[in-house]
């Protein structure tokens, strides 16, 4: 046997070496791994409707958009685009897409730009907003549209957040969204510029807001939900909550819903501090409480978990699924848009001239708590078709009663397309 006897700077030598052979190596096995990064795939068929399938459209305004799709069979049948809201995904239509397929229509679903498998999900607090400020979702849309071949949609249909951009699409682009349903969330119209001042004094600047300030003047404190979600914190809150992202939506959605026996909305009588209070603490915080800890409380027991029909367990895991993989961030972007949205002034004095709905569960406090703004939809939509109140519904109403929703939207399809 040889043996090799080395001195203690022969073998320092050795090493020197062999040091950069070795990071190189180690460098391109992480290459190799980051390379190999697999993408987000469509959902498994088992988590989705008989009729519905997941699939991906590149280059839609510089993302990829995951979209969900029915109707898909037949050529050319009238378009339909559904728009989610937050802490939503497409998903959220999977209960409303096959009876509004049945009656004749291709619809589409896209997790909107931020949420679940579409791009933008990926973005951090410190990130440029500028993509998701109302004019670049409007373009999302658009291009979206287009890129299935169609010039025109028979309805857009928007619910939560996904309700004022539907109605953003229909005041933009009324050639090509040629009717739209708003639910939920009543939208309030483009903003105002002043009027009529050339040879009058020059406008006043807008007086300050101080409800942040009179609700946290509250006994006990409060602060606006919407408010906190502009935060840096609020992602965290409740993206890591301490009962895990699952439970927080499954708290969250019960909350929000008709299943939850507190919610009795009711017209405010105006935008102040006092009237904002009567709203329960989803929507009105405790000031010294983040949203997880808010609707921890009122977590639904496992016997009612298990006699849910309207997200059952196997259901809602999709959602916590895809949050638990992107975080909330870029859902909450929407929240935080104002401070780079002044070019929707562009619009001022605009309305919707296209047949227009909306739809609210009777349970939800979404619908009134912007003082008035139900009651002057008529204003907004020279062509409006009425409000709906679905009995048994709270915040998500297209889920909850989706029977109901898919009759109304049918029947507002063809008495108004």
């Amino acid at each position: 046997m040889n043996t090799v006897n080395l001195t203690r700077r022969e073998l320092i030598r050795g090493l020197a070496a062999l040091t950069p052979a070795v990071l190189a190596a180690r460098t391109t096995n992480l290459s190799a791994q980051q390379s190999t990064t697999v993408a987000p795939q469509p959902y498994d068929a088992a988590v989705l409707p008989r009729g519905i399938r997941s699939r991906f459209v590149d280059n839609i305004n510089g993302i990829r958009f995951h979209v969900l799709e029915a109707g898909y069979e037949a050529d050319r049948r009238p378009l339909i685009l559904m728009l989610h809201g937050f802490p939503e995904l497409a998903y959220s239509w999977r209960k409303v897409m096959v009876p509004v397929a049945n009656a004749g229509y291709h619809v589409i679903a896209p997790d909107v730009r931020g949420y679940g498998r579409s791009g933008g999900a990926d973005v951090k607090y410190d990130d440029d907003l500028r993509p998701f400020r109302t004019l670049n979702k409007i373009h999302d849309m658009v291009a979206l549209v287009a890129a299935f071949g169609y010039r025109n949609v028979a309805a857009v249909i928007g619910h939560d957040q996904g309700s004022p951009l539907a109605g953003w699409c229909a005041l933009a682009r009324p050639d090509i969204f040629q009717s739209v349903t708003m639910m939920s969330a009543p939208f309030g119209g483009p903003p105002s510029v002043p009027f009529n001042t050339a040879d009058g004094p020059a406008p006043a600047p807008p007086a300050p807001d101080t409800m942040d300030r009179d609700l946290a003047a509250l006994n006990p404190p409060r602060k606006y939900y919407q408010r906190y979600y502009t935060t840096r914190e609020a992602n965290e809150n409740l993206w890591h909550p301490r009962q895990g992202v699952h439970d927080f939506l499954r708290a969250y959605y019960h909350m929000k819903s008709a299943d939850w026996k507190e919610n009795h909305p009711a017209p405010l009588q105006g935008r102040t501090a006092t009237e904002w209070a009567k709203m329960p603490r989803y929507y009105v915080m405790d000031l010294n409480k983040g949203m997880a800890e808010t609707v921890a409380a009122e977590m639904p027991s496992p016997t009612e978990i298990a006699a849910n029909k309207w997200l059952p367990d196997a259901e809602l895991k999709v959602y916590s699924g895809e949050f638990g993989r992107t975080s909330f961030q870029g859902g909450l972007n929407g929240y935080r848009v104002g401070a780079v949205d002044a070019d929707s002034q562009t619009f001022a004095g605009l309305t919707i001239n296209v047949p227009a709905m909306f739809v609210g569960g009777k349970s939800d406090w979404g619908v009134y708590q912007s003082p008035g703004a139900v009651e002057r939809l008529p204003t907004i939509c020279t062509k409006y078709k009425g409000t709906h109140l679905v009995d048994g519904a709270g915040h998500w109403v297209q889920q909850e009663q989706s029977a109901e929703v898919a009759r109304l939207i049918i029947d507002f399809l063809r008495s108004n397309t």
